[in-house]
């Protein structure tokens, strides 16, 4: 059997922390900004963990994350 390939879009938008959950960046933080509120822009900043319901999908596309 040949090697498994990274999916390489998931790969630029996804990152296994140390624990094995998979870390992402949050949506909505690109424009429109001024009708935002200055707590939910900051809270965009941070990044996301994704649902444990989705995590075994993008691991799949991360075989070597």
């Amino acid at each position: 059997m040949g090697k498994s390939k990274t999916k390489k879009s998931a790969a630029k938008r996804f990152k296994i922390t140390g624990s094995g959950k998979v870390r992402r960046h949050k949506a909505y933080k690109s424009h429109l900004l001024g009708g935002k509120t200055r707590k939910r822009k900051r809270s965009l900043r941070k990044p996301g963990i994704v649902h444990k319901t989705e995590q075994k999908k993008v691991k799949r596309m991360l075989p070597y994350g």
